[in-house]
């Protein structure tokens, strides 16, 4: 039985930060709840028929999903794209100025502690190999990693999967034929505290405290839009 490598229990240690689908995901999913609760307790709270509720949510959720679909591929393909121009800009300047380029990698290296003979010669080797002297120079002055762009498909498609999900919780009393508003703004506020629950386990906080974040957060999305429906309701004769 072969012993692990530090490296590779550093591997097992650490969450996998580079995919780019857990952010859109947990964006995708707490934007679905908020903006469908919201939805509800806005239209609910003006009076509006439970016929009513079910068409503002779905449309909600159609035209959420799609827009966090394509909003999440356009701004990953854009930064992405940035990113790619940033890297040919280097990968221009390591091609004419070789030398220049590794003292002032060399440079960067002793701003942080490390003695100048030994961030010369380390330097000086990396510019021996090109490919790995670009991945190291874009990592030090852009901090990121030229190989480990995300994905703008992946960003896009958990992005618009969990809007709907999460857009479909406070929707799901209505379309199994329950018409209290309560109830659903319950069941999207349990909705909340779960979401925000199993983030929490990602960052390592407690999971009582994301929960109750974002259940506090969407109370008051749900609050706001509930007390201008009822205001504009009962002013144009609603209900």
């Amino acid at each position: 039985m072969t012993a692990e490598t530090p490296a590779a229990l550093r591997e097992a240690h650490h969450a996998d930060v580079s995919g780019g689908w857990l952010r859109p995901a947990v964006f995708g999913a707490m934007d679905g709840l908020v903006t469908n609760i919201a939805l509800i307790a806005g239209v609910g709270g003006g009076g509006v028929s439970p016929r009513s509720i079910v068409l503002t949510g779905t449309a909600g959720l159609v035209a959420g999903a799609i827009s966090m679909g394509l909003g999440e591929y356009t701004s990953v393909r854009s930064a992405n794209e940035q990113v790619a121009a940033e890297v040919a800009k280097e990968r221009r300047e390591l091609e004419r100025h070789p030398e220049a380029e590794a003292r002032e990698l060399a440079e960067a290296w002793v701003a942080r502690g490390l003695p100048r003979d030994l961030a010369m010669q380390v330097a000086d080797a990396v510019r021996r190999n090109p490919a790995e002297a670009l991945r190291v120079h874009v990592r030090e002055e852009l901090g990121v990693d030229p190989d480990e762009q995300p994905s703008p498909w992946a960003a896009a498609i958990s992005s618009f999967l969990c809007f709907s999900v999460g857009a479909l919780v406070p929707l799901a009393t209505y379309l199994l034929g329950f018409t209290s508003l309560w109830l659903a703004l319950a069941v999207g506020g349990v909705g909340l505290f779960a979401a925000g629950a199993v983030v929490a386990r990602f960052t390592n906080r407690p999971w009582w405290a994301g929960g109750l974040r974002q259940f506090v957060l969407g109370a008051a999305a749900a609050g706001a839009t509930y007390a201008i429906g009822t205001l504009i309701g009962v002013q144009g004769g609603v209900g």
